[in-house]
């Protein structure tokens, strides 16, 4: 099966030299992210939902066999906090449809004061269409439970593993596929650090028993600061690709 390793987002100025020349503009920065990775994950779409023919005209510029995962609005998670779906729902299905064949998982992340609910999740789920891979990225404690595993289970959608300050490391594989957040090894501050050697070893350990269990790894680094996600995740990449 294969392993997707990337990063989340692909345009910081903070990058410039590390993997777009300065001569880059802010549109070419995707093509230079193009060249190295096979996936990416769209952060910006949290923030401002894009429109459909945005999504068409990434499509047409990404290669075959690349996985283009979207971050899930933020008017949905945190504002609606998955209460009432069905609008925000459509607005998915129009935009990551025009994706086609490019279209990788859709990452739900919860607020961290959202609390269990299972039968909003639930809900939320089921009305998502089939063809849309759910991950979803719990950041309050109280989810963490078998049930809410086997919720996910039903629906095929997968558990996001996380790395990173303050949230739990839990390696469940509840999809066909998995979905992995790295957020950085700093203990004290989310998003920042670069891993170590060793650190991406052990992942790329943890990817090939996933992989060996039939199953695609989706994997993004969020430490973006001083280019530490396009260093890591270049490294991983070919981690995984000797495996």
């Amino acid at each position: 099966m294969t392993a997707y390793i990337g990063t989340s987002g692909w345009s910081y100025d903070h990058w410039i030299d590390v993997l777009y020349p300065r001569t880059a503009s802010s549109r070419g920065r995707l093509d230079h992210y193009l060249r190295e990775f096979s996936t990416v994950e769209l952060n910006s779409s949290f923030y401002h939902w894009p429109r459909d023919s945005t999504f068409a005209g990434w499509k047409s510029r990404l290669p075959p066999g690349f996985a283009f995962a979207v971050k899930a609005p933020r008017g949905l998670t945190h504002a609606k906090k998955l209460r009432d779906p069905e609008v925000w729902i459509e607005r998915l299905r129009t935009g990551l449809h025009e994706l086609g064949d490019r279209r990788g998982p859709l990452l739900v992340q919860l607020a961290p004061q959202q609390q269990r609910d299972d039968a909003r999740l639930e809900y939320f789920l089921s009305k998502v269409p089939p063809w849309i891979r759910v991950a979803v990225e719990f950041r309050h404690q109280s989810w963490l439970d078998d049930s809410v595993f086997a919720l996910l289970e039903r629906h095929g959608a997968a558990y996001c593993v996380m790395s990173g300050a303050g949230l739990p490391c839990v390696l469940r594989a509840t999809a066909s596929f998995v979905y992995v957040r790295l957020h950085g090894p700093d203990h004290e501050h989310l998003y920042g650090g670069s891993y170590s050697d060793d650190d991406l070893q052990w992942w790329a350990a943890r990817i090939r028993q996933w992989r060996q269990d039939g199953r695609e790894v989706f994997a993004y680094f969020n430490n973006d600061g001083g280019g530490n996600a396009v260093r890591n995740a270049r490294y991983l990449r070919d981690l995984t690709r000797e495996m």
